[in-house]
């Protein structure tokens, strides 16, 4: 069954930046899962996912308006060292994980001090041209309680 909105689909994906490196790879773990149609991902690979099958291997390159945005100049914002999550000891460059108004979001460490960071909260991948391969591993109806909710329940989605 063709992509189309409300239907949850499973993919595997590997991203590549400008200079061909592998920034993510989802293989060797679950698959991700969303519900197209919904905002669950990104713009870019929404729009090329839409009216594939299951079984389809494709690549798909991203520019920054259809994928995480342009890069913001201003967005250095200082914090406690105590609020970053994911290690226990920082160094600039590193992905942090810090608890927002707006939920949690990755942020990059810019600077270490000794109660406080300095971190980038653009996301990793803001300002960057990203080439996806994927591989759809399964479509399938949403039913009607992950339409209400607007994300994927069970295996690769949203656990309540």
């Amino acid at each position: 069954m063709p992509i189309e909105k409300n239907q949850v689909v499973l993919f595997h994906y590997s991203v590549r930046d400008e200079q061909d490196r592998v920034v993510e790879n989802s293989r060797g773990g679950e698959p991700n899962a969303y519900l197209h149609g919904h905002g669950g991902i990104i713009k870019g690979l929404e729009e090329a996912l839409e009216g594939r099958d299951a079984g389809d291997v494709f690549s798909v390159t991203v520019t920054p308006d259809k994928g995480y945005g342009p890069r913001q100049a201003d967005a250095v914002q200082r914090v406690p060292i105590k609020h970053l999550v994911g290690a226990k000891r920082w160094k600039p460059g590193m992905i942090a994980q810090v608890q927002t108004d707006q939920g949690p979001r990755h942020v990059v460490v810019a600077k270490v001090g000794h109660k406080f960071a300095d971190v980038d909260t653009n996301h990793p991948m803001a300002g960057k041209t990203l080439t996806f391969d994927i591989e759809i591993i399964d479509v399938r109806a949403a039913d009607p309680e992950e339409i209400s909710h607007g994300h994927v329940h069970g295996p690769g989605g949203h656990h309540h």
